[in-house]
């Protein structure tokens, strides 16, 4: 330690505790309102959670079987619209907003539209899903590239496609997206960026389905180049 440092003290003035003392007395009041204000924001927060979001969650849980029983079943008009008195997924969707269930039946939505040839309403329900699981939320992104491509939307597909691609992370939906996405590209004529996806298949995912007729799909865009 330098002489400078040793020699170094920290002088404190008694007026700097004397002006926060006196700050705190002249605003007690407001420093008492804000604080009861936090504490009820947080009791009304853990009351929505438990004694409104939770109910409706639980109900609209139990509400959606039937309409997941019709999906499976790719009886879509009645997944969407319900049956017998049982709600499909666009009544569950309306009546239970915010709800994990309403945010799912996004999803399911998206694809029973998208079977039905409805892709606008497909792309609508599909881009409004949020979900935490990757392999969901991945079919959401690359069924919103399907739709596109149907309605010969390639450009953005192809950005659907790599998203959905990416999501998925794995050897089973990522190859099969990036083919998509090479597809898409070979659709809007840019065969280098086609070569691109179909190569990352053999490279990244070689042991995947696709990647044993990846060969031929690099050699027919690689001839256009």
């Amino acid at each position: 330690m330098s002489k400078t440092q040793a020699n170094t003290k920290v002088i404190v003035n008694d007026k700097d505790f004397g002006q926060t003392g006196k700050f705190v007395r002249e605003n007690q009041k407001s420093l008492l309102f804000i604080a009861v204000a936090i504490v009820a924001m947080v009791i009304i927060y853990f009351g929505y959670q438990k004694m409104y979001l939770a109910p409706r969650e639980e109900k609209a849980a139990n509400q959606m079987y039937v309409a997941q029983d019709f999906w499976a079943k790719k009886e879509w008009d009645k997944a969407i619209k319900g049956d017998a008195g049982y709600p499909g997924f666009e009544k569950i969707l309306s009546d239970y907003s915010n709800t994990k269930a309403a945010n799912l039946a996004y999803f399911y939505l998206g694809i029973a539209y998208l079977n039905k040839g409805e892709y606008r309403k497909a792309i609508d329900n599909l881009t409004n899903y949020r979900g935490g699981d990757n392999m969901v939320t991945a079919e959401a992104l690359g069924s919103t590239g399907d739709a596109y491509t149907e309605l010969k939307d390639y450009d953005k597909a192809s950005t659907y496609f790599k998203k959905a691609a990416d999501k998925a992370g794995n050897n089973f939906l990522s190859p099969f997206y990036l083919k998509k996405l090479g597809l898409a590209y070979e659709a809007q004529n840019d065969n280098k960026s086609a070569a691109d996806a179909y190569k990352k298949i053999k490279t990244d995912y070689p042991e995947s389905n696709e990647a044993q007729s990846m060969d031929a799909y690099i050699a027919r865009v690689e001839a256009k180049l």
